[in-house]
């Protein structure tokens, strides 16, 4: 049973550091159970606090995730279709591969803006603070996840061996 545990585990992980960038995966959650996974191993040294830990900071960051692209849009004066056109941006980037999602969030704010009749630097300026909340709010979700998977691999290692 601990080998099919760490397998899911090691998995769960990784769709965690992918979940990173594709907003369709809650990436620290899943991160979180792929660490919580491994507390149910036998053998295994992991403390109840680091659980603990892990899961609240994996709450944090989704929701710093979901606040900071709407936080930063309004900020700027950011319009609802800028958002909107941000989040779509993303959705469809994710089909075109890395360049999609780096630019998606970019030109969807950005038309978004122009759709709602926002003067053309201003719709640079809105677009491009929602490309930089969506580049720290991805690095924070890949560095959680990197973490997380070193720690899987580090505790399913002794788990198993």
């Amino acid at each position: 049973m601990d080998i099919l545990l760490v397998i899911l585990a090691l998995a769960l992980a990784i769709i965690g550091i992918i979940g990173a960038v594709a907003p369709v995966l809650p990436g620290p959650p899943l991160g979180f159970l792929a660490l919580l996974l491994l507390k149910f191993c036998s053998g295994n040294d992991i403390s109840t606090t680091s659980v603990i830990l892990v899961g609240i900071i994996a709450g944090l960051i989704t929701v710093i995730d979901y606040i900071a692209p709407v936080w930063l849009t309004k900020k700027t004066g950011g319009s609802k279709q800028g958002t909107l056109g941000a989040t779509i941006g993303l959705i469809i980037g994710m089909f075109a591969g890395l360049p999609g999602i780096l630019l998606g969030p970019f030109l969807g704010a950005y038309i978004g803006e122009i759709a709602a009749k926002t003067p053309s630097e201003k719709a640079f300026k809105v677009a491009s603070m929602s490309f930089v909340a969506f580049m720290l709010t991805s690095g924070l979700k890949f560095a959680y996840g990197a973490y997380i998977l070193v720690k899987v691999i580090s505790y399913g290692w002794g788990i198993l061996f």
